[in-house]
């Protein structure tokens, strides 16, 4: 009779779930232990060292938000490392065990559940953490989203991008200022790694800034650093962006919301090439090749007032737009079929490509939200999905969105939105709190943003 193996935790307010649950694991199992909530979770796993916790996202009748069990995925991950966790939730909050897989979790099972389908992704789970247990290897970080973690840029084989990327080759290697442009999630972030991969810079930091989300007050010491004393908090000299990227690249995300006095020492800085630290006297010299980013149009914001034309001939040197993906049909295949590859590996999926009839679903959309906007459809498609070729039902595609430009309330709303994340530090339960909406509401303005 072969040993039973692995120790699983699981957490569930329902008392007939935990009963069934009792039954169908402990022969399966070498240790199995349930919880009726969360409030005892961290003396438990101390203390017995699950292999695997089965984790419900919900513990009170009157909360179906998911945040609870979002909350504790974060916090096994983060003080348990190794540990593997597998969401248990409702089919109604699918969407939540796809965000709580994007933090790092293992894999998550619906309710009613199937025994077999249970069992195995346990199985797997508890495999997965003795065998890294056994390499001495401990995963201390969750896993990176796709934001986060850079890829070598997919250039396709539309005609526009082709010529760009000629552009790219030709430019890259010098150290002239180069200023992209495109709509929300066209990949500006991404092609600004590329062509410092590609200069002679590459050995040397890349320095990211998102011009837009710094406050106003934190500006000149974020970029051009701070010395000690020279203000409340100043408790030890600062670097700044511009220190920091010297002798690389120097990344200027969101250029086009900076305010016009913000603009005028960002200039200065660019025409000297030396920065002061806020509380000093001394100037620095700085030796960075500068790439800024925006979607906004600038030609037209300096005919408007509200962009310095000398800062946009300083920064516009070379100027490349990134085509919207609607405008470039041909290579949503590929570049689909590429994000079908990343995530099957990431979640240990068995996803090997894209079913005809779902590469003509994607095909026909109107993508408002670009590469960004595929990215997460095929992140989700491949995480649901349990056939080797993603099928058209596999594709949960956004309503589509109207290509008329942003209103001028639209305008200042996510200005409003930039400046409370950056105001309270990226906390969303406070900046929620400030703007007067719901979380849920929250989230739905950044995606809409694209922030």
């Amino acid at each position: 009779m072969t040993k039973k193996q692995g120790k699983i935790l699981v957490v569930d307010d329902n008392a007939g779930v935990r009963k069934a649950l009792q039954l169908l694991l402990t022969p399966r199992f070498a240790e199995v232990e349930l919880l009726p909530s969360p409030v005892t979770l961290p003396a438990t796993m101390d203390r017995l060292h699950p292999d695997a916790v089965l984790l419900d996202m919900n513990f009170h009748a009157d909360i179906s938000s998911g945040n609870e069990g979002l909350f504790w995925t974060d916090e096994i991950l983060r003080r348990w490392p190794g540990t593997e966790v597998v969401l248990f939730t409702a089919y109604a909050d699918i969407n939540l065990a796809v965000e709580g897989m994007k933090r790092g979790a293992f894999d998550f099972v619906v309710k009613p559940w199937d025994n077999d389908k249970l069992v195995t992704i346990l199985e797997a789970a508890s495999a997965k953490h003795r065998e890294t247990t056994a390499h001495g290897v401990k995963n201390t970080q969750r896993k990176a989203s796709p934001a986060e973690e850079h890829v070598g840029f997919f250039w396709g084989n539309s005609q526009q991008m082709s010529q760009m990327r000629r552009i790219v080759e030709k430019v890259a290697p010098t150290d002239a200022t180069v200023l992209i442009t495109g709509e929300n999630g066209t990949g500006k972030d991404v092609l600004a790694h590329e062509i410092h991969t590609l200069s002679l810079r590459s050995g040397n930091p890349l320095v990211c800034v998102d011009a837009g989300a710094i406050t106003e007050t934190l500006f000149e010491s974020e970029l051009f650093g701070h010395v000690k004393g020279a203000f409340t908090d100043a408790h030890s000299d600062h670097r700044g962006k511009f220190e920091l990227a010297d002798g690389g690249t120097l990344f200027l995300d969101e250029i086009g919301n900076l305010p016009l006095h913000l603009q005028a020492k960002l200039l200065r800085v660019l025409q000297e090439r030396k920065v002061v630290r806020v509380g000093s006297e001394k100037a620095v010299p700085v030796d960075i090749r500068l790439i800024c980013a925006t979607n906004r149009d600038l030609e037209a914001m300096v005919r408007q007032g509200t962009f310095r034309q000398d800062l946009y001939f300083r920064i516009n040197v070379f100027h490349l737009h990134l085509p919207p993906l609607r405008e470039r049909t041909d290579d949503i295949g590929p570049l689909a079929e590429q994000f079908v590859s990343t995530f099957a590996t990431r979640y240990h999926r068995h996803a090997a490509g894209l079913a005809p009839d779902a590469l003509t679903r994607l095909q026909s959309h109107r993508w408002s939200g670009n590469v960004r906007e595929l990215q997460n459809v095929i992140e989700r498609a491949v995480i649901m999905s349990d056939s080797p070729l993603l099928q058209p039902q596999d594709i949960e595609l956004p309503a589509a969105q109207s290509d008329t430009p942003a209103s001028p309330l639209e305008a200042a709303e996510e200005q409003t939105i930039r400046t409370a994340l950056a105001r309270h530090g990226g906390n969303l339960t406070l900046v929620a709190k400030e703007l007067g909406i719901s979380r849920p509401t929250l989230y739905a303005r950044l995606k809409k943003y694209g922030i």
